[in-house]
């Protein structure tokens, strides 16, 4: 096989390198990897680590065996096939081979438990398969704690988004907020400011002598702005109502915020073509098609 940069990757995942290095390959197949790591330095680094991995492993997991464990076995075994079957002194000496494998796997050092050199020939034993089943072991291992890393990843770069999106809405709100203060501070500024606006000052009545309110009237513009000094507090359901008076005839100006009623800022109202007086009253909420003058509470003539 030719390695090039496109299948470089697939021929490392291919779990051809574990093969060789548990001596599970052919001769031809040994030498063809071989041969690709004396011209690969990126190869023969992966091989060497594979290698190292599972030197580590084999001596990290390798235990004697108990005592009595390989009469048991062989007990067992040999009850089970027939006596034709093998002969027994070549059955006990597998059996031996066996047994004995994790012994020698726990005397061996750091990165040789079950590793040949690279030009060492594959022998295919027991132990080599015992070895290779140890590599799978490994592999799934690693593979569990990658996938385990990976979700734990993703979990908290997804909590991140979570808490960054949230963020951003909380930052658009405020920002919202902010604009629409600002914008009603600059338009309070202009009204205040423009010459235009004639201020109507609106006092309290009998209903409610400390009650204090303001009126801007544009007579060009028709515009109504309404700025609360002092009302009294309405129960629930009631809402305060301004009427513009043009010769004693009562029209509907609009009705106060609750916020405005507080004294939080101007409020425009509904234009008015021409008044001599403005007067507040207490209507149910949303307004009435006519004033209760029994409720008038501030009150000023142009």
């Amino acid at each position: 096989m030719n390695l090039t940069v496109e299948n470089f990757q697939d021929y490392i995942e291919s779990g051809i390198l574990e093969l060789y290095a548990l001596g599970e390959l052919s001769a031809a197949e040994q030498a063809d990897v071989e041969a690709h790591a004396a011209t690969h330095p990126e190869l023969r680094e992966e091989l060497a680590q594979i290698q190292a991995a599972l030197g580590f492993y084999a001596e990290a997991h390798a235990v004697a065996p108990p005592a009595g464990m390989r009469e048991r076995v062989l007990g067992n075994v040999m009850a089970q096939i027939a006596p034709a079957a093998r002969p027994s002194a070549s059955l006990r000496a597998d059996v031996d081979a066996l047994t004995a494998t994790p012994v020698a796997a726990a005397a061996a050092r750091p990165g040789e438990a079950t590793i040949r050199p690279m030009s060492a020939a594959p022998v295919a034993t027991p132990a080599s398969r015992s070895n290779w089943a140890v590599a799978a072991s490994v592999a799934l291992l690693l593979s569990l704690g990658a996938n385990f890393l990976l979700y734990s990843n993703w979990k908290n770069a997804n909590a991140q988004v979570v808490a960054l999106q949230n963020e951003k809405s909380s930052f658009a709100t405020t920002s919202q907020v902010v604009e629409k203060k600002l914008g009603n501070l600059r338009q309070e500024n202009q009204v205040l400011r423009d010459d235009e606006f004639r201020a109507v000052a609106l006092a309290g009545t009998k209903v409610a002598p400390s009650a204090k309110a303001r009126v801007f009237y544009n007579v060009a513009t028709h515009k109504v702005y309404v700025d609360v000094r002092s009302l009294p507090a309405l129960p629930a359901g009631k809402q305060y109502q301004l009427w513009a008076l043009d010769k004693g005839k009562p029209i509907d100006a609009g009705v106060l915020t609750a916020a405005t009623a507080t004294g939080e800022g101007l409020q425009h109202m509904k234009d008015i073509a021409s008044a001599q007086t403005f007067a507040m009253t207490v209507e149910p909420t949303g307004g009435s098609a006519g004033p209760n003058l029994s409720t008038m509470t501030v009150a000023g003539n142009i």
